[in-house]
Protein backbone atom coordinates (compact mmCIF):
# COMPACT_ATOMS: atom_id res chain seq x y z
CA UNK A 1 0.00 0.00 0.00
CA UNK A 2 1.32 3.55 -1.12
CA UNK A 3 2.35 5.92 1.86
CA UNK A 4 -0.20 7.92 3.81
CA UNK A 5 1.65 9.92 6.33
CA UNK A 6 0.10 12.72 4.40
CA UNK A 7 -3.48 12.03 5.11
CA UNK A 8 -2.91 14.74 8.14
CA UNK A 9 -3.35 18.63 8.71
CA UNK A 10 -0.61 20.75 8.94
CA UNK A 11 -1.04 21.99 12.23
CA UNK A 12 -0.71 18.39 13.41
CA UNK A 13 2.81 18.59 11.68
CA UNK A 14 3.76 21.50 12.78
CA UNK A 15 2.61 20.62 16.40
CA UNK A 16 4.52 17.27 16.05
CA UNK A 17 7.64 19.06 14.75
CA UNK A 18 7.60 21.71 17.88
CA UNK A 19 7.10 18.70 20.64
CA UNK A 20 10.21 16.98 18.73
CA UNK A 21 12.62 19.85 19.35
CA UNK A 22 11.58 20.06 22.69
CA UNK A 23 12.15 15.92 23.45
CA UNK A 24 8.31 15.63 24.21
CA UNK A 25 7.12 13.67 21.39
CA UNK A 26 7.54 10.17 22.43
CA UNK A 27 5.28 10.57 25.99
CA UNK A 28 2.62 8.32 26.02
CA UNK A 29 -0.72 9.63 25.90
CA UNK A 30 -4.71 8.28 25.72
CA UNK A 31 -7.44 9.67 23.45
CA UNK A 32 -10.96 9.13 23.15
CA UNK A 33 -12.79 9.65 19.99
CA UNK A 34 -16.85 10.54 20.65
CA UNK A 35 -19.20 12.57 19.16
CA UNK A 36 -21.70 14.76 20.46
CA UNK A 37 -24.71 14.74 18.61
CA UNK A 38 -26.47 12.33 16.56
CA UNK A 39 -26.88 12.46 12.46
CA UNK A 40 -30.18 13.36 10.98
CA UNK A 41 -31.60 14.27 14.05
CA UNK A 42 -31.81 10.27 15.21
CA UNK A 43 -31.70 8.62 17.86
CA UNK A 44 -28.39 6.35 17.60
CA UNK A 45 -25.34 6.03 15.03
CA UNK A 46 -24.15 2.56 13.57
CA UNK A 47 -20.41 2.90 14.11
CA UNK A 48 -18.39 1.83 11.08
CA UNK A 49 -14.70 1.97 9.37
CA UNK A 50 -12.64 -0.07 11.88
CA UNK A 51 -11.82 -2.09 8.81
CA UNK A 52 -10.75 0.94 6.73
CA UNK A 53 -9.12 2.68 9.73
CA UNK A 54 -7.33 -0.38 10.47
CA UNK A 55 -5.43 -0.15 7.00
CA UNK A 56 -4.66 3.08 7.73
CA UNK A 57 -3.08 2.73 10.87
CA UNK A 58 -0.97 -0.40 9.93
CA UNK A 59 0.28 1.26 6.97
CA UNK A 60 0.43 4.65 8.43
CA UNK A 61 4.38 6.23 7.14
CA UNK A 62 6.11 8.45 4.75
CA UNK A 63 8.16 7.75 1.87
CA UNK A 64 11.01 9.76 0.76
CA UNK A 65 9.04 11.91 -1.81
CA UNK A 66 6.60 13.11 1.54
CA UNK A 67 9.87 13.54 3.09
CA UNK A 68 11.38 15.70 0.24
CA UNK A 69 8.06 17.67 0.40
CA UNK A 70 7.56 18.68 3.96
CA UNK A 71 11.51 19.47 3.56
CA UNK A 72 10.76 21.96 0.92
CA UNK A 73 8.16 23.93 3.02
CA UNK A 74 10.91 24.63 5.26
CA UNK A 75 9.39 24.77 8.26
CA UNK A 76 10.70 22.12 9.84
CA UNK A 77 13.57 20.77 11.84
CA UNK A 78 16.03 18.43 9.71
CA UNK A 79 16.45 15.75 12.58
CA UNK A 80 12.82 15.59 12.52
CA UNK A 81 11.97 14.81 8.98
CA UNK A 82 14.57 12.22 9.24
CA UNK A 83 12.38 11.18 12.40
CA UNK A 84 9.56 10.74 9.99
CA UNK A 85 11.39 8.61 7.78
CA UNK A 86 11.10 5.41 9.85
CA UNK A 87 7.85 6.54 11.47
CA UNK A 88 5.20 3.28 12.28
CA UNK A 89 2.62 3.28 14.74
CA UNK A 90 3.59 0.96 17.76
CA UNK A 91 0.47 1.93 19.65
CA UNK A 92 -3.01 0.28 20.44
CA UNK A 93 -6.90 1.04 19.54
CA UNK A 94 -9.82 0.19 20.82
CA UNK A 95 -13.11 0.55 19.46
CA UNK A 96 -16.84 -0.22 19.82
CA UNK A 97 -17.04 -3.37 16.87
CA UNK A 98 -18.75 -2.32 13.67
CA UNK A 99 -22.44 -2.84 13.50
CA UNK A 100 -22.64 -1.22 17.47
CA UNK A 101 -25.17 0.93 18.16
CA UNK A 102 -23.54 4.12 20.08
CA UNK A 103 -24.66 7.39 21.23
CA UNK A 104 -23.56 10.98 22.29
CA UNK A 105 -20.74 11.56 24.88
CA UNK A 106 -19.69 7.77 25.06
CA UNK A 107 -16.31 6.61 23.69
CA UNK A 108 -16.46 4.99 20.07
CA UNK A 109 -12.54 4.52 20.31
CA UNK A 110 -9.80 4.85 22.90
CA UNK A 111 -6.34 5.08 21.10
CA UNK A 112 -2.83 4.68 22.93
CA UNK A 113 0.39 6.10 21.67
CA UNK A 114 2.81 8.34 21.79
CA UNK A 115 1.78 11.89 21.44
CA UNK A 116 3.23 12.39 17.98
CA UNK A 117 1.32 9.02 16.80
CA UNK A 118 -1.79 10.72 17.99
CA UNK A 119 -1.07 13.69 16.33
CA UNK A 120 -0.16 12.54 13.29
CA UNK A 121 -3.08 9.65 12.83
CA UNK A 122 -5.78 11.97 14.43
CA UNK A 123 -7.14 13.19 10.77
CA UNK A 124 -6.93 10.24 8.89
CA UNK A 125 -8.25 8.37 11.95
CA UNK A 126 -11.39 11.00 12.25
CA UNK A 127 -11.90 11.05 8.31
CA UNK A 128 -12.58 7.85 7.90
CA UNK A 129 -14.65 6.65 11.13
CA UNK A 130 -16.75 10.10 10.67
CA UNK A 131 -17.84 9.21 7.13
CA UNK A 132 -18.28 5.47 7.14
CA UNK A 133 -20.15 5.79 10.50
CA UNK A 134 -22.48 8.24 8.41
CA UNK A 135 -23.58 6.60 6.02
CA UNK A 136 -24.45 3.01 8.27
CA UNK A 137 -27.02 5.60 9.85
CA UNK A 138 -28.15 6.84 6.57
CA UNK A 139 -28.63 3.30 5.32
CA UNK A 140 -29.67 1.74 8.88
CA UNK A 141 -32.61 4.60 8.60
CA UNK A 142 -34.09 3.33 5.30
CA UNK A 143 -33.43 0.38 6.35
CA UNK A 144 -35.36 0.64 9.07
CA UNK A 145 -38.50 1.95 7.24
CA UNK A 146 -37.91 -0.45 4.33
CA UNK A 147 -39.06 -3.26 6.42
CA UNK A 148 -38.16 -6.71 4.65
CA UNK A 149 -37.99 -5.34 1.11
CA UNK A 150 -34.49 -5.26 -0.60
CA UNK A 151 -32.11 -1.89 -1.11
CA UNK A 152 -29.83 -1.64 -3.64
CA UNK A 153 -26.89 1.01 -2.90
CA UNK A 154 -26.71 2.88 -6.51
CA UNK A 155 -24.53 6.52 -5.33
CA UNK A 156 -21.29 5.56 -7.14
CA UNK A 157 -22.18 8.13 -9.88
CA UNK A 158 -23.05 10.90 -7.15
CA UNK A 159 -20.33 9.73 -4.87
CA UNK A 160 -17.91 12.72 -3.12
CA UNK A 161 -14.69 10.94 -4.73
CA UNK A 162 -13.53 7.22 -5.46
CA UNK A 163 -12.86 6.99 -1.61
CA UNK A 164 -16.13 7.86 -0.91
CA UNK A 165 -17.97 5.43 -3.39
CA UNK A 166 -15.78 2.33 -2.66
CA UNK A 167 -15.69 2.53 1.37
CA UNK A 168 -19.27 3.91 0.95
CA UNK A 169 -21.04 0.93 -0.45
CA UNK A 170 -19.63 -1.29 2.06
CA UNK A 171 -21.04 1.04 5.06
CA UNK A 172 -24.19 0.73 3.69
CA UNK A 173 -24.04 -2.77 3.60
CA UNK A 174 -23.27 -2.47 7.29
CA UNK A 175 -26.56 -0.19 7.83
CA UNK A 176 -28.56 -3.32 5.97
CA UNK A 177 -28.62 -3.26 2.40
CA UNK A 178 -28.79 -6.41 0.27
CA UNK A 179 -26.03 -5.17 -2.41
CA UNK A 180 -24.60 -2.55 -4.20
CA UNK A 181 -23.84 -1.35 -8.13
CA UNK A 182 -20.30 -0.98 -7.13
CA UNK A 183 -18.28 -3.42 -9.20
CA UNK A 184 -14.97 -2.61 -7.38
CA UNK A 185 -16.60 -3.10 -3.82
CA UNK A 186 -18.21 -5.94 -5.12
CA UNK A 187 -14.80 -7.48 -6.10
CA UNK A 188 -13.05 -6.11 -2.57
CA UNK A 189 -15.56 -6.78 0.08
CA UNK A 190 -17.54 -9.87 -1.01
CA UNK A 191 -20.54 -7.33 -1.67
CA UNK A 192 -23.50 -8.65 -3.88
CA UNK A 193 -23.31 -6.85 -7.40
CA UNK A 194 -26.81 -5.66 -8.25
CA UNK A 195 -28.27 -3.65 -11.67
CA UNK A 196 -29.59 -4.57 -14.61
CA UNK A 197 -29.85 -1.61 -17.62
CA UNK A 198 -30.51 1.84 -17.80
CA UNK A 199 -31.99 4.14 -20.05
CA UNK A 200 -29.08 3.58 -22.46
CA UNK A 201 -29.56 0.80 -22.75
CA UNK A 202 -33.44 1.09 -23.87
CA UNK A 203 -32.14 4.14 -26.62
CA UNK A 204 -30.21 1.63 -28.17
CA UNK A 205 -32.50 0.21 -29.80
CA UNK A 206 -35.60 1.61 -32.50
CA UNK A 207 -38.52 0.15 -29.86
CA UNK A 208 -38.15 -0.66 -26.26
CA UNK A 209 -39.96 -3.92 -27.18
CA UNK A 210 -36.90 -4.37 -29.23
CA UNK A 211 -34.51 -3.48 -26.47
CA UNK A 212 -36.56 -6.30 -24.03
CA UNK A 213 -36.00 -8.76 -26.14
CA UNK A 214 -32.32 -8.18 -26.77
CA UNK A 215 -31.85 -8.16 -23.23
CA UNK A 216 -33.94 -11.64 -22.61
CA UNK A 217 -31.27 -13.06 -25.30
CA UNK A 218 -28.36 -12.13 -23.45
CA UNK A 219 -29.53 -11.52 -19.33
CA UNK A 220 -32.00 -14.20 -19.22
CA UNK A 221 -31.82 -15.63 -15.03
CA UNK A 222 -32.38 -11.55 -14.14
CA UNK A 223 -35.51 -9.76 -15.98
CA UNK A 224 -35.73 -6.78 -14.18
CA UNK A 225 -36.83 -4.19 -17.09
CA UNK A 226 -36.11 -0.69 -17.13
CA UNK A 227 -40.21 0.86 -17.42
CA UNK A 228 -39.77 4.36 -17.64
CA UNK A 229 -38.11 5.30 -20.81
CA UNK A 230 -41.01 6.65 -22.69
CA UNK A 231 -44.19 6.12 -20.77
CA UNK A 232 -44.43 3.41 -18.22
CA UNK A 233 -48.08 2.66 -18.26
CA UNK A 234 -49.04 2.69 -21.85
CA UNK A 235 -45.62 1.19 -23.08
CA UNK A 236 -43.22 -0.10 -20.16
CA UNK A 237 -45.52 -2.50 -18.72
CA UNK A 238 -47.25 -3.76 -21.35
CA UNK A 239 -44.19 -4.06 -23.19
CA UNK A 240 -42.72 -5.87 -19.93
CA UNK A 241 -46.06 -8.49 -20.01
CA UNK A 242 -45.60 -9.40 -23.56
CA UNK A 243 -41.87 -10.71 -23.08
CA UNK A 244 -42.81 -12.54 -19.46
CA UNK A 245 -45.96 -14.08 -21.78
CA UNK A 246 -44.15 -15.32 -24.41
CA UNK A 247 -40.90 -16.66 -22.01
CA UNK A 248 -44.03 -18.56 -19.72
CA UNK A 249 -45.54 -19.79 -22.75
CA UNK A 250 -42.12 -21.18 -23.33
CA UNK A 251 -42.00 -22.68 -19.50
CA UNK A 252 -38.56 -20.40 -19.31
CA UNK A 253 -40.27 -17.65 -17.44
CA UNK A 254 -37.32 -17.48 -14.61
CA UNK A 255 -37.85 -16.73 -10.63
CA UNK A 256 -36.80 -13.33 -10.44
CA UNK A 257 -38.22 -11.23 -13.25
CA UNK A 258 -40.61 -7.42 -13.11
CA UNK A 259 -39.99 -3.59 -14.01
CA UNK A 260 -37.89 -0.83 -12.53
CA UNK A 261 -39.12 2.58 -12.42
CA UNK A 262 -37.26 5.41 -12.23
CA UNK A 263 -39.50 8.48 -12.28
CA UNK A 264 -43.04 9.89 -12.25
CA UNK A 265 -45.09 9.19 -8.77
CA UNK A 266 -43.90 5.85 -7.87
CA UNK A 267 -46.53 5.54 -5.15
CA UNK A 268 -49.46 5.75 -8.25
CA UNK A 269 -47.25 4.32 -10.91
CA UNK A 270 -45.79 0.93 -8.83
CA UNK A 271 -50.11 0.31 -7.55
CA UNK A 272 -51.30 0.76 -11.26
CA UNK A 273 -48.26 -1.78 -12.42
CA UNK A 274 -48.88 -3.95 -9.77
CA UNK A 275 -53.02 -4.11 -11.08
CA UNK A 276 -52.22 -4.49 -14.45
CA UNK A 277 -49.28 -7.77 -14.24
CA UNK A 278 -51.58 -9.23 -11.83
CA UNK A 279 -54.50 -8.97 -14.21
CA UNK A 280 -52.72 -10.24 -16.65
CA UNK A 281 -51.42 -13.52 -14.60
CA UNK A 282 -47.82 -12.32 -13.08
CA UNK A 283 -48.62 -11.38 -9.60
CA UNK A 284 -45.80 -12.45 -8.15
CA UNK A 285 -43.70 -10.03 -10.56
CA UNK A 286 -40.92 -7.48 -8.58
CA UNK A 287 -41.52 -3.62 -9.11
CA UNK A 288 -38.40 -2.24 -8.27
CA UNK A 289 -38.11 2.16 -7.64
CA UNK A 290 -35.28 4.14 -7.64
CA UNK A 291 -35.04 8.35 -8.53
CA UNK A 292 -33.44 10.40 -5.57
CA UNK A 293 -35.03 8.15 -2.50
CA UNK A 294 -34.29 8.75 0.89
CA UNK A 295 -35.90 7.56 4.55
CA UNK A 296 -38.53 9.99 4.36
CA UNK A 297 -39.89 9.13 0.85
CA UNK A 298 -40.11 5.85 0.83
CA UNK A 299 -41.35 5.41 4.70
CA UNK A 300 -44.36 8.13 3.02
CA UNK A 301 -44.76 5.80 -0.50
CA UNK A 302 -45.61 2.65 1.81
CA UNK A 303 -47.91 4.59 3.59
CA UNK A 304 -49.49 5.26 0.81
CA UNK A 305 -49.80 1.68 -0.79
CA UNK A 306 -46.77 1.81 -2.94
CA UNK A 307 -46.38 -1.69 -4.24
CA UNK A 308 -42.31 -1.26 -4.93
CA UNK A 309 -40.61 -4.17 -2.91
CA UNK A 310 -37.22 -3.47 -4.22
CA UNK A 311 -35.21 0.18 -3.67
CA UNK A 312 -32.81 1.24 -5.27
CA UNK A 313 -31.19 4.11 -3.40
CA UNK A 314 -28.44 6.37 -4.46
CA UNK A 315 -27.55 9.96 -4.30
CA UNK A 316 -28.96 10.39 -0.62
CA UNK A 317 -27.19 7.58 0.73
CA UNK A 318 -23.89 7.74 -0.45
CA UNK A 319 -23.60 11.48 0.24
CA UNK A 320 -25.49 11.04 3.24
CA UNK A 321 -27.97 13.87 2.51
CA UNK A 322 -29.43 15.79 6.01
CA UNK A 323 -25.83 15.75 7.50
CA UNK A 324 -22.82 16.36 5.97
CA UNK A 325 -20.78 15.24 8.61
CA UNK A 326 -21.05 13.34 12.09
CA UNK A 327 -18.95 15.93 13.67
CA UNK A 328 -16.71 13.49 15.71
CA UNK A 329 -14.17 14.65 17.75
CA UNK A 330 -10.64 13.12 19.53
CA UNK A 331 -8.98 14.66 22.32
CA UNK A 332 -6.69 13.57 25.31
CA UNK A 333 -8.46 12.05 28.32
CA UNK A 334 -4.43 11.31 29.87
CA UNK A 335 -0.93 11.11 29.56
CA UNK A 336 1.95 9.70 30.82
CA UNK A 337 4.01 11.99 33.62
CA UNK A 338 6.92 9.84 35.88
CA UNK A 339 5.95 6.55 34.83
CA UNK A 340 2.17 6.79 35.61
CA UNK A 341 -1.00 8.23 33.48
CA UNK A 342 -2.51 11.17 34.76
CA UNK A 343 -6.19 12.07 33.34
CA UNK A 344 -6.79 15.58 31.65
CA UNK A 345 -9.68 17.36 30.63
CA UNK A 346 -10.61 19.97 28.39
CA UNK A 347 -12.33 22.66 30.69
CA UNK A 348 -14.82 25.13 28.39
CA UNK A 349 -16.81 28.14 29.16
CA UNK A 350 -19.39 26.07 26.60
CA UNK A 351 -20.49 23.03 28.51
CA UNK A 352 -20.95 20.82 25.67
CA UNK A 353 -17.64 20.90 24.73
CA UNK A 354 -15.79 19.89 28.30
CA UNK A 355 -14.79 16.27 28.03
CA UNK A 356 -14.35 12.98 30.43
CA UNK A 357 -10.99 12.44 31.73
CA UNK A 358 -8.67 9.77 32.40
CA UNK A 359 -8.63 6.43 30.35
CA UNK A 360 -12.11 4.87 30.11
CA UNK A 361 -14.67 1.99 29.32
CA UNK A 362 -17.94 2.07 27.80
CA UNK A 363 -20.57 -0.60 29.70
CA UNK A 364 -23.58 -1.42 27.82
CA UNK A 365 -26.71 -2.78 30.20
CA UNK A 366 -29.18 -4.65 28.78
CA UNK A 367 -32.86 -6.09 30.00
CA UNK A 368 -32.12 -9.94 30.84
CA UNK A 369 -35.77 -10.92 30.29
CA UNK A 370 -36.09 -9.52 26.92
CA UNK A 371 -32.52 -8.50 25.49
CA UNK A 372 -33.63 -4.57 25.31
CA UNK A 373 -30.80 -2.08 25.94
CA UNK A 374 -31.03 -0.37 29.12
CA UNK A 375 -28.45 2.32 29.43
CA UNK A 376 -24.99 2.54 28.13
CA UNK A 377 -22.16 3.97 31.38
CA UNK A 378 -19.28 5.01 30.93
CA UNK A 379 -16.66 5.00 33.41
CA UNK A 380 -12.99 4.51 34.38
CA UNK A 381 -10.89 0.85 33.29
CA UNK A 382 -9.91 0.72 36.77
CA UNK A 383 -13.58 0.17 38.04
CA UNK A 384 -14.99 -3.61 38.63
CA UNK A 385 -17.63 -5.23 36.14
CA UNK A 386 -21.26 -4.86 37.73
CA UNK A 387 -21.38 -7.96 39.52
CA UNK A 388 -25.14 -8.92 38.55
CA UNK A 389 -26.08 -7.25 42.10
CA UNK A 390 -28.52 -4.10 42.51
CA UNK A 391 -26.55 -0.94 40.72
CA UNK A 392 -27.32 2.56 40.37
CA UNK A 393 -26.90 5.04 37.97
CA UNK A 394 -26.74 8.85 38.68
CA UNK A 395 -27.25 11.51 36.05
CA UNK A 396 -24.60 13.93 35.76
CA UNK A 397 -26.32 17.13 35.11
CA UNK A 398 -29.79 15.91 37.64
CA UNK A 399 -28.43 14.10 40.52
CA UNK A 400 -32.11 13.36 41.87
CA UNK A 401 -32.43 11.14 38.07
CA UNK A 402 -31.50 7.47 39.19
CA UNK A 403 -31.69 4.52 37.47
CA UNK A 404 -32.01 1.73 40.17
CA UNK A 405 -31.34 -1.52 38.07
CA UNK A 406 -32.47 -4.58 40.33
CA UNK A 407 -30.07 -7.80 41.09
CA UNK A 408 -30.36 -10.19 38.52
CA UNK A 409 -32.85 -8.36 35.73
CA UNK A 410 -29.74 -6.86 33.66
CA UNK A 411 -26.62 -7.84 31.64
CA UNK A 412 -23.72 -6.05 31.24
CA UNK A 413 -20.77 -5.98 28.52
CA UNK A 414 -18.13 -3.84 28.03
CA UNK A 415 -18.05 -2.60 24.73
CA UNK A 416 -14.61 -1.67 23.36
CA UNK A 417 -12.61 -4.17 21.78
CA UNK A 418 -8.93 -4.32 20.36
CA UNK A 419 -8.22 -3.18 16.67
CA UNK A 420 -4.59 -2.65 16.68
CA UNK A 421 -2.19 -4.01 19.68
CA UNK A 422 1.49 -2.79 20.02
CA UNK A 423 1.16 -1.24 15.82
CA UNK A 424 -0.13 -4.67 14.90
CA UNK A 425 -3.76 -5.57 13.39
CA UNK A 426 -6.23 -8.01 15.53
CA UNK A 427 -8.37 -9.93 13.26
CA UNK A 428 -11.64 -8.30 13.56
CA UNK A 429 -15.24 -9.63 12.35
CA UNK A 430 -15.75 -10.72 8.47
CA UNK A 431 -18.15 -7.93 6.70
CA UNK A 432 -20.96 -11.18 6.80
CA UNK A 433 -20.32 -11.47 10.80
CA UNK A 434 -20.50 -7.88 11.31
CA UNK A 435 -24.05 -7.17 9.21
CA UNK A 436 -25.38 -10.07 11.33
CA UNK A 437 -24.16 -8.33 14.42
CA UNK A 438 -25.71 -4.93 13.07
CA UNK A 439 -28.81 -6.60 12.40
CA UNK A 440 -28.75 -7.88 16.18
CA UNK A 441 -27.85 -4.05 17.80
CA UNK A 442 -30.88 -3.14 16.45
CA UNK A 443 -33.03 -5.80 17.97
CA UNK A 444 -31.86 -4.40 21.21
CA UNK A 445 -32.96 -0.76 20.47
CA UNK A 446 -36.67 0.38 21.91
CA UNK A 447 -38.65 1.30 18.75
CA UNK A 448 -38.62 4.93 19.83
CA UNK A 449 -34.76 5.50 19.78
CA UNK A 450 -35.34 4.46 15.93
CA UNK A 451 -38.53 6.59 14.54
CA UNK A 452 -37.17 9.22 12.34
CA UNK A 453 -38.77 11.89 13.56
CA UNK A 454 -38.34 12.94 17.45
CA UNK A 455 -36.56 9.87 18.63
CA UNK A 456 -35.73 9.23 22.24
CA UNK A 457 -32.17 10.08 23.11
CA UNK A 458 -30.26 7.53 24.70
CA UNK A 459 -29.20 9.12 28.49
CA UNK A 460 -24.99 7.71 28.42
CA UNK A 461 -24.23 7.88 32.38
CA UNK A 462 -20.99 7.99 33.76
CA UNK A 463 -19.61 6.59 36.77
CA UNK A 464 -19.86 8.14 39.86
CA UNK A 465 -15.82 7.81 40.05
CA UNK A 466 -15.83 9.14 36.97
CA UNK A 467 -17.97 12.00 38.08
CA UNK A 468 -15.61 12.35 40.97
CA UNK A 469 -12.56 12.57 39.06
CA UNK A 470 -14.18 15.08 36.91
CA UNK A 471 -15.41 17.49 39.41
CA UNK A 472 -12.12 17.01 41.77
CA UNK A 473 -9.87 18.58 38.48
CA UNK A 474 -12.31 21.00 37.57
CA UNK A 475 -12.18 22.44 41.63
CA UNK A 476 -8.13 22.05 40.92
CA UNK A 477 -8.30 24.43 38.17
CA UNK A 478 -10.31 26.75 39.70
CA UNK A 479 -7.52 27.06 42.29
CA UNK A 480 -4.55 27.78 39.98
Amino acid sequence: MAANGLITDLYQLTMANALFKKGMHERRVVFDRFYRKNPFNGGYTVVAGLTHLQEFAENFRFDADDIAYLKSLGIFYPEFLDYLADFRFTGDIYAMPEGTVAFPGELLLRFHGTTTEAMLMETGLSMIMNHESLIATKARRVRTVAGKDALMEFGLRRAQGHSAGLWGARAAMIGGFNGTSNVEAGKLFGIPVLGTMAHSWIMSFDTEIEAFEEYVKQYHSNLILLADTYNVLEMGVPDAIQIFKELKAKGELPKVYGIRIDSGDLGYLSKEAKRMFTEAGFPDAIISGSNDLDEYLIQSLKEQGCTVTSWGVGTKIITADGSPSLGGVFKMSAREKDGIFEPVMKISNDVAKMTNPGIKEVRRFYKKSNGKMITDLVCLTSEPMPDGGDYTLVTESAKWRRKELKAGTYTCVEMLKPVMQKGEAVKLPTLPETIAYANEQMETLWPEYTRLLNPNIMEVNLSDALQQLKSEIIEKDLKK
